[in-house]
């Protein structure tokens, strides 16, 4: 207030006009004639004040020019983004700027035309500095392994695409298989032989009940899925592990058919180390027959192993190739059968969306019930091809899987090939091949096929339940000594009809044979009145009726959820 009362004397002072009445102008009359007079020089307050209001007179210049920059923009503009910085981006690891935007809150252009601003009020911040960083983006995250095509087409493989049951911590699974089967030989005890998917005749059966799911958080993960019906007796009899020591393994895992727990690790495209029960590759044909072009596999995939019990490793060196290690109790079995446990690796190579290529290997299994020096090798190699695909023609896709199958045991009084009669050749060999056509938009497809074994000793024949035999017991009535000769047959034709993702109405009739008597006839494999005696022991007046050949029609609903 004292520097504009100063410029107000100052103003006064150089007009003739006075601020407190006493230098008033006098009368007309009194007034002397006019002189000139000389200005008064300024004092330093007067300076000051001045210096002080060209100031003001230049920062109000450079307002008024930045509030016209603004009045340029157009309506609604805001701060530009920065720079991408997601992963992959060319511009992740570049220089970054920040551009200089003038506040929202400058006060408009009435506001300065009526009220001085204080000239010492700090000025407004300047512009932002531009701002390096040399800061790395993080590595672009590995593709998901088998996910570059649609690979729902494979034999052995689900064919979902959504899962309604899927959380954030949990997705749950419910899986039913029910079928009606009808046997041409009508055995009278309703019983079938020589099979891991059906086990009654002319009824309809349960065959396999499973709820459960998946548990997932970060990078931890486990899953449980529990089997009931006839394939918790089904599956368990054919392990004869658990007839070395005690607490009864087959009761305890007969409900579950798959339960582990694992950690994935962030390497390659993926590294998963689990522990506990999982399904094998072995075979091709899944554990589940809704995953199946066919609810009968071949012998190649129905006689060998649907399960392991250990240590699995999947390592992904890329989204293309899958490698697995298995170090496992043995051979389909929830103990170990002496006293080294199975070694077994696995390669899964994709390449394109049309062509899979699976090759499975099982070395060092000791897997014969107490012949600790008999040893088991097996390799199991199949290729999948899907050679024609045309979703706007009638036949919309059409595909074919090949597996070839060879393995023996040796040591503990037999050898792999050229055994005399001291020293038994105990080998398998085998194959299967089938063919599948889709059509009517994939709401039905066809499938033919069948294949071939071979098996002296019977290793991996799966034993007839004559009298309640299990793989434990043994029967006289169907032996399984070193040299027994064993060979097999069979092919099939299957019909489904998918009007959903997750259900399939299927029909299918096979036809089986064997070098020996092996299926179930009229006459059928239990004893008048039931079971007698031990599993699988000798019934005095009573011999199973076993015949080389055998035909069948199943009806089976598989539903996946």
């Amino acid at each position: 207030m004292k520097g504009l009362l100063s410029a107000l004397c100052f103003l006064g002072a150089t007009t003739g006009l006075g601020l407190d009445g006493a230098n008033d102008p006098p009368a007309p009359a009194d007034l002397p004639p006019p002189t000139a007079a000389a200005p008064a020089a300024p004092t330093d307050t007067e300076r000051l004040l001045l210096e002080r209001i060209e100031k003001l007179e230049k920062r109000l210049a450079e307002i008024e020019s930045a509030r016209g920059e603004i009045a340029r923009e157009p309506a609604g503009t805001t701060a530009a983004p920065p720079p991408s910085t997601a992963v992959g981006s060319p511009t992740a690891a570049s220089t970054t700027v920040s551009a200089p935007r003038i506040a929202s809150s400058t006060p408009s252009a009435a506001t300065f035309a009526g009220t001085l601003p204080n000239p010492l009020q700090s000025a407004p911040a300047t512009p932002q500095q531009a701002t390096i960083t040399n800061e790395q983006p993080p590595p672009p995250a590995e593709p998901e392994p088998f996910a570059f095509a649609d690979f729902t087409w494979l034999n052995g493989n689900s064919r979902e695409t959504d899962f309604p049951l899927q959380g954030k911590y949990f997705t749950g699974e419910v899986y039913a298989d029910g079928n009606f089967t009808y046997s041409m030989n009508h055995p009278q005890d309703h019983t079938l032989v020589g099979s891991t998917e059906v086990a009654r005749e002319g009824e309809f059966q349960v065959q396999q009940f499973g709820i459960g799911g998946d548990f997932h958080m970060d990078n931890v993960h486990a899953r449980l899925l529990t089997q009931f019906g006839v394939n918790s007796t089904l599956i368990p009899r054919n392990d004869a592990s658990p007839g070395r020591g005690q607490f009864q393994l087959q009761d305890a895992f007969r409900y579950v058919s798959e339960a582990y727990g694992g950690y994935h690790f962030n390497i390659g495209s993926g590294l998963n180390v689990d522990y506990g029960i999982f399904m094998s590759y072995i075979g091709l044909f899944s554990y589940y027959q809704y995953e199946n072009w066919a609810y009968q596999p071949s012998y190649v995939s129905s006689n060998t192993p649907w399960f392991f019990q250990g240590l699995r490793t999947q390592y992904y060196p890329s989204d293309k190739l899958k490698l697995e290690l298995w170090i496992i109790n043995g051979w389909q079995s929830y103990g170990v059968f002496n006293n080294v446990p199975g070694i077994g690796t696995q390669l899964t190579w994709r390449p394109n969306g049309n062509l899979d290529i699976i090759s499975n290997n099982y070395y060092l299994g000791k897997d014969t019930l107490g012949n600790p020096g008999r040893k088991r090798m097996h390799t199991d190699d199949s290729i999948q091809v899907k050679y024609y695909d045309n979703p706007d023609a009638f036949f919309d896709m059409a595909a074919f899987t090949v597996t070839f199958d060879a393995g023996c045991e040796y040591g503990g009084g037999v050898k792999c090939s050229g055994g005399d009669g001291h020293t038994p050749s105990q080998y398998f060999l085998g194959f299967m091949l089938y063919n599948r056509v889709w059509f009517a938009n994939k709401l039905m497809a066809f499938t033919v096929g069948g294949g071939y074994i071979d098996n002296p000793g019977r290793y991996l024949v799966l034993l007839p339940p004559i009298n309640g035999a299990t793989a434990i017991s043994g029967t006289p009535y169907f032996t399984e000594n070193p040299g027994d000769q064993f060979k097999a047959w069979d092919w099939s034709f299957t019909l489904d009809y998918m009007p959903s993702q997750w259900g399939t109405i299927r029909a299918e009739f096979n036809r089986r044979y064997a070098n020996v008597p092996y299926f179930a006839g009229a006459g059928g494999v239990t004893p008048p009145g039931g079971n007698q005696g031990l599993p699988g022991s000798l019934v005095p007046g009573f011999t199973p009726d076993l015949v080389k050949s055998e035909s069948r029609f199943t009806l089976g609903l598989l539903v996946r959820i």
